[in-house]
């Protein structure tokens, strides 16, 4: 591509073809003009001058001086568009340079000077949307350590308290020693629940996906029997239901991140929907995909609630408590390990009933 050459060679040229061509009319009109005032003096005296000078420099000066001073304004004149578009451009990366990033730089050319315009547009677009994501991560980090800075100074404080008064022996019997101990443990698992979290979240960032051809009825199948024999279920008084179409949906996943993909949203229906006392978890497929659908019957989600529900540290209830969950990372876990199989998730409230969706494609050999 070099028509900005090209250009270059056709404004040459025709600027010294326009200043021959100006040149001759000019000779044309002088001789006219010559043979009319030809007795008049200036006139031969003009032609005197022009001759001395010829003789002198040993060429026609003042010719060769009309015609240099002709083709530099026809040049000039010519190149006006190609100096104002070079002009827009300097223009345009001098506001780059002071950090105007909004204002494109509008050159219609088919050029390079086009096409160099339109990079150093979506040069600054790109600079815009990087600093835009810069000033989101450092938000993001500084929400991190806020959040995670809560979330862990609150279990550990009350276990530093109930502990210090077993140590200092402030307690009035066996009894209540061991109501702070138990309490202690159960802060303790909290605060072990919330690490893992943030060990498995940071993880999915790096941590590769070991894929195997593995059957999505059976792995859920044995997660809602796990449940149930752990006792996650029973001490909260709730049944999960586990409904399939088939008894073999085969998908090529990493087994050990989809159940603790499933693990999650099975806990956080019990934790949200224990008061039905049921937890429907189904299985089927489409032609392309493995559904798989966890509803809860409890309350809904708040519907300004829906867009954000599976970002990191969000939580539906505003209030931080023990008794509406963990730190809000579970869901954020949820979706980059659904994200790395390139599934999708989604979720539907209503007064009825909550359901996550879950979409994952089929193994090849599966099709």
């Amino acid at each position: 591509m070099r028509k900005f050459q090209w250009k270059i060679i056709n404004l040459f040229f025709i600027s010294g073809a326009l200043t021959l061509l100006i040149l001759f009319g000019i000779r044309q009109g002088a001789r006219i003009l010559g043979r009319k005032y030809w007795n008049n003096t200036w006139v031969d005296q003009l032609f005197l001058v022009n001759r001395f000078l010829e003789h002198f420099f040993g060429f026609p000066i003042l010719a060769t001086i009309s015609g240099i001073a002709l083709f530099v304004c026809i040049v000039l004149l010519l190149s006006r568009r190609t100096i104002t578009t070079m002009n827009q451009l300097i223009e345009g990366t001098n506001r780059l340079a002071r950090g105007e990033l909004d204002q494109e730089i509008k050159v219609k050319s088919d050029d390079e000077f086009g096409l160099m315009a339109d990079h150093i547009n979506r040069m600054a677009k790109q600079l815009k949307l990087s600093m835009e994501e810069e000033r989101m991560a450092v938000q993001a980090k500084n929400e991190l350590i806020s959040n995670v800075s809560h979330d862990l100074r609150t279990p550990l404080t009350s276990i530093i308290g109930y502990l210090r008064l077993v140590s200092e022996d402030r307690y009035k019997d066996e009894v209540e020693l061991r109501y702070y101990t138990d309490i202690a443990f159960e802060k303790s698992t909290r605060l072990g629940r919330l690490v893992n979290d943030l060990f498995d979240y940071t993880r999915m960032g790096y941590s590769p996906l070991n894929r195997a051809d593995i059957n999505l009825v059976e792995l859920l199948g044995q997660l809602a029997t796990d449940f149930s024999l752990a006792g996650h279920t029973r001490q909260d008084n709730v049944q999960v239901m586990f409904t399939a179409t088939e008894e073999k949906i085969i998908i090529a996943a990493d087994g050990d991140k989809l159940m603790r993909t499933f693990e999650n949203l099975l806990s956080n229906a019990i934790r949200h929907g224990k008061d039905a006392g049921r937890i429907d978890l189904t299985v089927n497929r489409d032609q392309h995909h493995a559904i798989v659908q966890v509803i809860n019957f409890g309350p809904p989600i708040p519907s300004h609630s829906i867009n954000h529900i599976f970002e990191r540290f969000y939580r539906a209830d505003a209030s931080r408590t023990d008794q509406t969950g963990g730190a809000g990372l579970g869901l954020a876990i949820v979706k980059s390990i659904i994200d790395a199989h390139n599934g999708t998730i989604r979720v539907s409230s209503s007064e009825a009933q909550t359901m996550f969706e879950v979409r994952l494609p089929f193994s090849s050999s599966s099709k």
